[in-house]
């Protein structure tokens, strides 16, 4: 795989979002004509020639030292998930790094993983992969994204539920914020998974059928996201703020396991109990385990 263009516009994203000032360079005289740093500030600020500076930005990054990577990543002020997303860029250009990672198994999550889930009762935990899937959950988890299962497609997937179903604006309050950290999770993804092609097909779907999602594929934004707090609107619970801790599962790679606690005692936990009696009678868990084909699992 050539990843050549994705470096090259990655690079340049980054080198525009950061100005002289914040660079700490002082400028004397003239009008510029570029919005961020200029690619000779760059080289000057990593401590390498121009020439090999523009030879990285034009997407030749194979065989590129770590010293170099971290200098580079230094100049242009690289938080972590996008430091981590340059080393991956790294990887794929260099031979080395373009060898297949090892296939997923298809059929149902290790039996061990839905015990696992079923145990934690007072809070929505699911299972998801790299794709966005939602690959197995418990009866609050369920419950929580029960309008990604009002149709039959299955797996569910966030990023199709976050760019083509008109529900996910009402369910996320602040859809803006959910649609930018989707993208720049698919984008990270991308990064570590440069051969992933149901991941690239994901990606030309909802290039094709979003402008919203387009849009801010074109943004190189990545992310890490593996804690924090989340909003949610449940058209039966209401609105849910909940925290979210994620982790990825070792022994099964490309799979990552998400809880979303409650402060004990807040409104949130209130409602997630009523969430959990209206789960029981509605059964969301049965239909969507009924319903699953048997490649959601990679």
């Amino acid at each position: 795989m050539d990843n050549r263009i994705e470096v090259r516009e990655f690079l340049a994203s980054r080198r525009a979002k950061i100005s002289p000032d914040m660079a700490g360079l002082t400028l004397y005289g003239g009008r510029r004509r570029v919005p961020g740093l200029r690619r000779e500030e760059v080289a000057m600020l990593a401590g390498v020639s121009v020439d090999y500076y523009t030879k990285l930005e034009r997407g030749n990054l194979a065989g590129t030292s770590e010293s170099v990577l971290d200098a580079i990543a230094g100049a242009l002020k690289l938080d972590e998930a996008e430091r981590e997303h340059l080393y991956n860029l790294a990887r794929a250009a260099s031979p080395s790094g373009k060898t297949r990672r090892r296939p997923l198994q298809s059929g149902a999550v290790r039996p061990t993983l839905q015990f696992m889930l079923d145990s934690i009762t007072a809070s929505p935990a699911f299972i998801g992969n790299h794709h966005m899937d939602i690959v197995a959950a418990n009866q609050l988890g369920y419950a929580l994204y029960s309008e990604m299962y009002r149709g039959s497609t299955r797996p569910a997937n966030h990023s199709r539920f976050i760019f083509l179903d008109p529900k996910a604006r009402e369910f996320y309050p602040n859809w803006e914020l959910a649609a930018n950290t989707n993208v720049a999770i698919l984008r990270t993804q991308s990064g570590r998974n440069p051969l992933d092609k149901r991941l690239s097909d994901l990606v030309g779907e909802l290039s094709v059928r979003s402008e919203e999602f387009r849009t801010r594929w074109a943004a190189h934004n990545v992310r890490r996201h593996y804690a924090g707090t989340k909003v949610f609107h449940h058209p039966v619970a209401g609105e849910l703020e909940l925290a979210y801790e994620a982790m990825d599962l070792a022994e099964d790679p490309g799979l990552t396991l998400t809880v979303y606690p409650a402060v004990p005692g807040s409104p949130s936990d209130e409602r997630l109990r009523l969430l959990a009696s209206w789960a029981a009678t509605e059964r969301i868990q049965d239909r969507a385990r009924a319903t699953r084909p048997e490649d959601v699992r990679h």
